[in-house]
């Protein structure tokens, strides 16, 4: 009778063992049957800041493909006007740092100094150039110490590119689009019938179907959240979608660019309060979340933990791997800025350069955490086994 009373136990031990090593999140795929694997919600998601740009000139196709391949769970990018109101996926208001603009000498008559938040700044502004002319332009990697190799070969690709890479991966990704420095798009850009930036950024996500409030049966179809600097045009776009949204917060020296209020206000008990009513989480500089002296962090500030008891998310920006971006604490070690972020300031997503690093470091986490509960388990298994025998 002993040996019977056994069998049950044994055919659990074998399909735990059988089942062990098995990752949490695997690894992109789509089935034969076409099922895409839905959006992971169970750990902080993995944001590909300008796509897989560490190794790929960002916001390019092969950035965000890569990303893609990587892990990602959404792919972010900065939106943008071309002179014709052709929504762009594009950083910087001038094509300078980033593009072979130079190399174009019909453009060289372009050059133009405009105020952008507050400040003149000069350069070849994408407001000035038409969707036809900047995509003879081909993108470059920002930094100098990254791979070279890809300079000139991606051209600046639109807003439905963008989500059309999204839409035809073979998993869900969300996308994670920036509404970016809306107050001179709305000044150098007219569409007709009145409409502004805002409006033409909003129709071009419901014309690919993203809709639904967070979580909702909706969203997790296709997921976005929609992310700013400017707290009005979260505000006016919440008359226009219920899709959930970001609001961005930089170093405590520059205030909104469209308010004009302070670090210290935007980041108040009572400014949280007042802006919860329009978003699900807030995207703050990381240096400002835990500040730095001399390359070395300081002691945490409570925004996390005042955000999170209003239920608001916190997506701080942007982790990368290089030596000189990494603070001395992590000793040259990006998965233990992951780690210290992650479980110890406990955030709920993380604007990445590197997918592939914080993908491999959340996979083998997950790994080790449940073969530590399979552990536990089979020792408690082997325990309910041997008490078996005994009778």
């Amino acid at each position: 009778m002993a040996s019977s009373h056994c069998f049950i136990p044994f055919v659990f031990l074998l399909l735990l063992v059988g089942c062990s090593g098995r990752p949490l999140y695997p690894l992109p795929s789509k089935e034969a049957n076409g099922y895409r694997q839905p959006l992971q919600t169970s750990r902080p998601y993995n944001i590909a800041h300008r796509g897989s740009n560490g190794e790929i000139p960002e916001a390019t196709a092969a950035a965000y493909m890569r990303a893609i391949e990587e892990g990602a769970d959404f792919i972010e990018t900065d939106i943008l006007s071309s002179k014709d109101g052709v929504l762009i996926c594009f950083h910087d208001v001038t094509l300078d740092d980033t593009t072979d603009i130079a190399q174009h000498k019909e453009f060289a008559d372009r050059k133009r100094t405009y105020v952008v938040q507050g400040a003149n700044t000069t350069g070849f502004f994408s407001v000035d150039f038409t969707l036809k002319e900047l995509k003879t332009l081909r993108v470059k990697q920002r930094y100098p110490f990254r791979d070279q190799q890809y300079n000139g070969k991606f051209p600046i690709i639109t807003f439905e590119e963008f989500i059309s890479i999204a839409l035809d991966a073979p998993r869900v990704v969300g996308i994670y689009p920036e509404i970016k420095n809306p107050v001179l798009i709305n000044q150098h850009v007219k569409w007709s019938n009145g409409k502004r930036f805002e409006d033409k950024f909003v129709e071009t996500l419901k014309m690919y179907g993203y809709k639904g409030s967070y979580m909702s049966k909706d969203w997790l179809k296709q997921p976005a959240f929609i992310q700013s600097f400017a707290p009005t045009s979260l505000v006016y776009v919440s008359n226009l979608t219920d899709l959930p949204k970001i609001f961005l917060i930089d170093d405590i020296s520059v205030p909104t660019q469209d308010t004009n209020q302070s670090y210290w206000e935007i980041t108040s008990d009572s400014y949280l309060s007042y802006i919860k009513e329009y978003v699900v989480g807030i995207g703050p500089w990381k240096d400002t979340v835990v500040p730095v002296v001399n390359n070395y962090l300081q002691t945490p500030t409570d925004l996390v933990s005042r955000a999170h008891a209003l239920n608001l998310q916190v997506h701080p920006y942007t982790f990368r791997n290089e030596n000189s971006f990494l603070h001395f604490d992590f000793h040259e070690d990006m998965f233990q800025e992951y780690e210290y972020w992650i479980h110890e300031i406990g955030v709920d997503g993380l604007f990445t350069d590197f997918t592939g690093s914080l993908h491999n470091y959340q996979e083998w986490t997950s790994n080790q955490s449940n073969n530590n509960n399979e552990s536990k388990l089979l020792h408690q298994i082997a325990l309910l086994v041997s008490s078996y025998s005994k009778t």
